[in-house]
């Protein structure tokens, strides 16, 4: 019963993110904001409404592992494998000039979570400076959207015109904006639930369910969405779509939680030690993505889902007490640097050629 709970609150929230993504959205365009803000905030927001669901729910029900866990682990996989199977179905070329401030944000943002969570807590008044630091990045957003180029609008509107019906009255997508927080709800109550009563049954933390099975089922919308981005050639927005995410999740679900669970959100040892670093070290990972022309390639994006396979690899063997969980830990624990290293590498190569082009 508790995974057939899992899998309906997975379905109940996927469903949930679509009906509020397609309402908003049209809601938005019939109020004549710009594709490009829409885009950047009612979309990428959007399909991290899962995650602020389930963990408001966990952090106010009481498990706040499977709170932090979701946060961290979505991050982590919205970059490793979502963006690594977004550019493994079609290069990732990205113009986009509000991408070059959103990464650095959002490194930014993954070292502030660290430090607030720093002392084993976040409380209220860190989760309101992180929800107000939101407020300000979507404030930027809407007046950057505002001047982006032709071309870039034109993307963004094409890809509203695909997902929402023409014609839709805002009555209607009001509707669906309702519906689909209530499902949101629902489907967050279903997850939790089952993956706190799973974790209970095999012995396993509360941070490690948050971390996979939880983290993954919140990411669904944000897989679609970038994977079809992707395949439709609108790298813009498959990027868009995953910056955007991370830096709701921390900023509005992390900091939502924090100010409604009592007492704040624990954050534990083992998170603090590994799991938040590791977000970290691939919000880094990004960076290559920010310069003009630059390409997210094919090998690049399997290099991403290998790393985050062998990361959910050593999340079991060590939840589980494996035989094999030593060796392969002290191989992760060199994880960050060698990732850091990699990517840091690739954006100087670049640099260079680049240089060099101009120059010839």
């Amino acid at each position: 019963m508790s995974l057939l709970a899992i899998i309906a609150g997975l379905v109940v929230l996927t469903i949930g993110a679509e009906l509020l993504v397609r309402g908003a959205s049209k809601l938005a365009l019939s109020l004549g904001i710009s594709p490009v803000v829409i885009g950047l905030t009612v979309v990428a927001f959007g399909t991290s409404t899962p995650e602020l669901a389930v963990t408001v729910g966990a952090a106010v029900g009481g498990t706040p592992d499977v709170a932090v866990g979701n946060v961290v682990g979505s991050n982590i996989y919205n970059v490793l494998l979502i963006l690594g199977l977004g550019a493994l179905a079609a290069p990732l070329i990205v113009r986009q000039r509000i991408i070059k401030a959103d990464v650095p944000l959002m490194i930014g943002a993954s070292i502030l979570m660290l430090a607030v969570a720093s002392d084993g807590v976040i409380g209220f008044g860190e989760g309101a400076l992180l929800f107000g630091l939101l407020i300000a990045y979507t404030t930027l957003s809407i007046r950057s959207g505002r001047n982006e180029p032709q071309e870039i609008v034109a993307e963004y509107q094409e890809n509203l015109d695909a997902t929402t019906r023409p014609g839709t009255s805002r009555l209607f997508s009001a509707v669906l904006v309702v519906a689909g927080l209530a499902l949101l709800v629902v489907g967050a109550q279903l997850l939790v639930g089952g993956a706190v009563d799973v974790a209970q049954s095999l012995g396993v933390d509360d941070l490690v369910i948050g971390l996979t099975v939880v983290a993954l089922g919140t990411s669904m919308p944000e897989l679609v969405t970038t994977v079809v981005a992707a395949l439709r050639g609108e790298r813009d927005i498959a990027v868009g779509n995953v910056v955007g995410s991370n830096l709701f999740n921390i900023l509005s679900v992390l900091g939502l939680g924090s100010m409604l669970a009592p007492g704040g959100i624990p954050v534990a040892d083992a998170a603090l030690s590994f799991d938040i670093p590791v977000m970290i070290a691939v919000a880094i990972a990004v960076l290559p993505v920010v310069f003009v022309g630059s390409t997210i390639n094919r090998w690049e994006g399997a290099m991403f889902v290998l790393f985050a396979v062998l990361y959910t690899t050593y999340l079991v063997l060590d939840a589980t007490a494996h035989e094999l969980a030593g060796g392969f830990g002290f191989a992760m624990a060199v994880f960050v640097l060698p990732l850091t290293a990699i990517t840091l590498g690739t954006l100087v190569v670049r640099e260079l050629r680049a240089k060099r082009t101009a120059r010839a």
